[in-house]
């Protein structure tokens, strides 16, 4: 089964040979499951062809804000819209959460509550999972087909399905603790209050949901090849 990375955004340049881009890192969450990969750099005006391209979708996370002015993300809504036509697999994390809500008629903001840095607690459907999070924009307003499989009492649309063939997450499965430290060091500094990146640095160490969810990200890109 191939899947389209469609990359949103890239990793801190200084932690790129070391960790991998975003794309590298979900090829390593996903491995071990006969998957092709390839990836389309939309955030540098790389697209595919169409939805034909690939037999499932996955849109990474970003710097950017979904509501932001940048050329590449008109036609990015477009193809998610075009992707959904077809019912073949999506799947969004972080911005790709976000991006997939906004082009399907819901809408995203910088949220009033701040950030959400770190280990984070959310229940998915009905079970607690723990993961690392990394943002401040939420989908505040949810499309009419987005039904809410996951939330957190800071994230209410943590984890969305549309229909039987997209399914959204808004922290970060790809996200090891060591690179959510680089994170820290690089991107969080004067941007994120001292004292949540103080509080995320000391659950570095505690355990994540990351290998249950890349096993339900996995599964879901099959089953629904098979439908």
């Amino acid at each position: 089964m191939k899947i389209g990375i469609l990359r949103t955004g890239h990793s801190p340049e200084n932690m790129i040979e070391t960790m991998g881009n975003y794309d590298v890192m979900f090829e390593r969450l996903l491995e071990g499951n006969d998957f092709e990969f390839q990836t389309f750099s939309v955030v540098d005006g790389e697209f595919p062809a169409g939805p034909q391209d690939a037999d499932g979708w996955l849109i990474t996370g970003s710097k950017h804000g979904a509501y932001e002015d940048h050329d590449w993300i008109p036609p990015l809504e477009t193809l998610i819209r075009d992707i959904n036509a077809t019912g073949k697999p999506m799947i969004g994390v972080c911005f790709g959460h976000q991006i997939i809500a906004q082009a399907l008629g819901g809408k995203v903001a910088k949220f009033d509550g701040g950030w959400s840095v770190g280990r984070t607690e959310y229940t998915l459907n009905g079970k607690p999972v723990a993961l690392n999070a990394w943002h401040q924009d939420q989908v505040v307003k949810l499309p009419e087909t987005a039904r809410v499989v996951g939330s957190s009492d800071f994230c209410a649309n943590a984890m969305l399905t549309y229909g039987d063939n997209i399914w959204t997450v808004q922290p970060h499965p790809e996200f090891s603790p060591e690179f959510l430290g680089g994170l820290i060091r690089t991107r969080g500094i004067g941007v994120v209050p001292e004292e949540q990146l103080e509080a995320a640095s000391r659950t570095l160490d505690l355990p994540l949901n990351s290998s249950d969810i890349a096993a339900h990200m996995a599964q879901f890109f099959k089953s629904k090849a098979r439908a």
